[in-house]
């Protein structure tokens, strides 16, 4: 049995996609990171980072936090939605892969939490932040203009990675209007939005009761840096 460790948010969903396409049974195990479930010392034996995904594989005894590297391993395990064997492909899927991880996730993260949760007078953390998610998503945006995918002329797991955070982009930008800029990345991400396993990824957050309201208790969860400035 697959245990995914799970908050309605942009890298768990891609996880709940692949687990989806992929058709494998899988138990949702819900995490509110606004009631701060994500400290529970059960959950650190799993993720000591404190972040969802993270995933529990009972038949083989393997824990993996970090969306990447748990679509690595699902990948790697069932043999479905694996890297391109084509070298070149291969090197571009990799690349794409760890831009998203490390660049279109973290920026984009990082651009909502200054321009819509951080204290006003940040303009310089506001700047930085939706500078570098606007030119992280214009390269996607860019590479898609020149192919239908982000690996090459099939559906893969690349494109599974960037689905979970696609959704999100106007908030992101903090533009109604910010798919205009995007027209590629809105082309894929409304191809894949109509599969049926993108569906059913969709209805996952509706499994369960998680908590809408952002309030002190949520803040002092997601937050928990502020402490130190009191």
């Amino acid at each position: 049995m697959l245990k995914l460790y799970y908050h309605p948010s942009p890298n768990p969903a891609k996880v709940a996609l692949y687990l989806e396409e992929a058709g494998l049974d899988y138990e949702i195990v819900p995490i509110d990171t606004r009631k701060g479930e994500q400290h529970d010392p059960a959950f650190l034996k799993i993720n000591p980072n404190a972040k969802t995904p993270a995933l529990v594989d009972t038949e083989t005894g393997a824990t993996v936090f970090d969306s990447t590297a748990i679509l690595l391993y699902l990948a790697e395990r069932y043999g479905r939605f694996t890297l391109p064997e084509d070298p070149a492909t291969r090197a571009q899927a990799l690349s794409w892969l760890m831009f998203i991880a490390t660049g279109i996730g973290p920026y984009s993260g990082q651009c909502v939490h200054f321009r819509h949760f951080a204290p006003e007078g940040n303009e310089y953390g506001v700047n930085r932040y939706d500078f570098e998610a606007n030119r992280h998503w214009q390269l996607v945006d860019d590479h898609l203009a020149r192919q239908t995918y982000m690996a090459g002329d099939e559906y893969g797991l690349v494109d599974i990675a960037l689905w979970g955070w696609c959704g999100p982009v106007p908030f992101i930008m903090g533009d109604d209007d910010a798919w205009s800029r995007f027209p590629n990345i809105k082309r894929l991400f409304d191809e894949i939005s109509a599969r049926p396993a993108a569906e059913r990824a969709r209805a996952a957050k509706e499994r369960h009761a998680f908590k809408t309201d952002f309030d002190e208790e949520s803040r002092q969860a997601l937050f928990p840096q502020n402490e130190r400035l009191k």
